[in-house]
């Protein structure tokens, strides 16, 4: 909404948010952990662990899923060195899904006047089908193997492989008319742990939103697009898994950040920090999803928000993120704002404004350390779906 102010000059106000917020005493979190395997549903199809685990300990069965035409499933890597960003993710919706491979300038915010206005290129592969046709693994952090050449409109091979120490991931597909080769191979430091939350939402007790989020995991390969290839090496790129396994309602509205570099502490050690936020999205009174890594482990805080909301024309202003417990307080100065919106006659739309910038500030760990961060790359997004 915008308003004439004196003089007849236009202003900006800020939008009412379309979400539960902390900061208007909306959102109360048990942050409710589990640290033994348990099974996310019961015969019936209703949600039995709502909660966060630092592993993937809910035993998942998508045979039990009530109401398959809301379910989705996903496995989406995004890799970046704050200059360019690789996202490759295989989805499956039900109905059909894709495998994507896109490389994306994140340096010129000249180019977020634009949809899509970053893309260097896109290398779609799009089938109908479900689940029937491709399947996932039930968990995203134990050693699996998802392999598939995905024929439809588009046809594109990958592979994405998980080992003990490592994952690595390999894509091959067509774009503008040229080749798009993706090779990539990330570290999974001993004993890295991730954050693992299942959110359900209120009025469905068979619906749920569960997710892994595995950052801090330094990775380095090759984008091959053509004859150019861009090269990411473990000395400056961070990969990020976003694994998830969810029954929705129609209409979802979500943020999530994540970021991952290397600190340097008073004694020359180099320490991996990094840290997960998520909100908007499903009941957060069990859990939220918000989390700082440092050197592995992860520690949990509670509810986090943005001061001012960013919609409809602030995303480029910048970001003061603030948590209830005073745990994570960081600004973000954007650089960049990946904005998309696919639209289908207005019944499936996915309308996404994904910000990457310089965030500086302090995040508390579980002992009360206050680590300092000055100057990370990292991104936000704000996403509203209708799927």
């Amino acid at each position: 909404m915008r308003i004439a102010a004196k003089g007849g000059n236009i202003m900006s106000t800020e939008l009412p948010r379309t979400y539960k917020s902390w900061l208007k005493g909306e959102i109360k979190s048990k942050q409710k952990e589990y640290t033994e395997e348990t099974p996310l549903l019961s015969e019936d199809g209703t949600l039995l662990a709502p909660g966060w685990a630092r592993h993937m300990l809910f035993t998942y069965d998508n045979k039990k899923v009530k109401h398959p035409m809301r379910s989705k499933e996903w496995d989406f890597y995004q890799i970046c060195n704050g200059k360019y960003m690789v996202q490759i993710s295989f989805a499956n919706i039900s109905f059909g899904g894709y495998v994507s491979a896109v490389l994306i300038d994140v340096t010129d915010p000249e180019k977020s006047k634009k949809l899509g206005g970053g893309t260097i290129a896109g290398s779609p592969a799009l089938f109908v089908g479900g689940k029937n046709k491709y399947s996932l693994p039930p968990k995203g952090d134990v050693p699996n193997n998802v392999r598939y050449t995905v024929t439809g409109i588009g046809k594109a091979d990958f592979e994405f492989d998980t080992r003990e120490t490592e994952r690595s991931l390999h894509f091959k597909g067509k774009s503008k008319g040229k080749d798009v080769v993706c090779d990539f191979t990330m570290d999974i430091p001993e004993g890295l742990e991730n954050i693992t939350t299942v959110l359900p939402f209120k009025g469905y007790p068979d619906r749920f939103f569960m997710t892994t989020k595995q950052n801090c995991m330094p990775c380095s390969g090759t984008f091959r697009f053509g004859d150019d290839v861009y090269e990411f090496s473990k000395d400056d790129t961070f990969a990020c898994l976003d694994w998830g396994r969810v029954n929705t309602p129609y209409q979802l509205v979500w943020y999530w950040g994540n970021g991952s570099t290397y600190l340097t502490d008073e004694n020359g050690q180099k320490h991996i920090f990094g840290f997960e936020i998520t909100w908007g999205i499903g009941d957060e009174s069990n859990a939220t999803e918000t989390c700082i890594f440092y050197d592995g482990k992860a520690h949990k805080f509670g509810p986090v928000d943005v001061e001012v909301f960013p919609k409809p024309d602030k995303y480029l202003e910048p970001w003061h993120f603030v948590s209830e417990d005073g745990r994570f307080d960081f600004t973000m100065k954007p650089q960049f704002d990946n904005h998309n919106d696919t639209n289908v006659l207005n019944a499936l739309r996915m309308h996404s404004h994904q910000v990457h910038g310089r965030w500086s500030g302090t995040a508390v760990l579980d002992d009360g350390t206050k680590i300092v961060v000055d100057d990370m790359y990292a991104f936000c997004e704000y996403v509203e779906n209708k799927w």
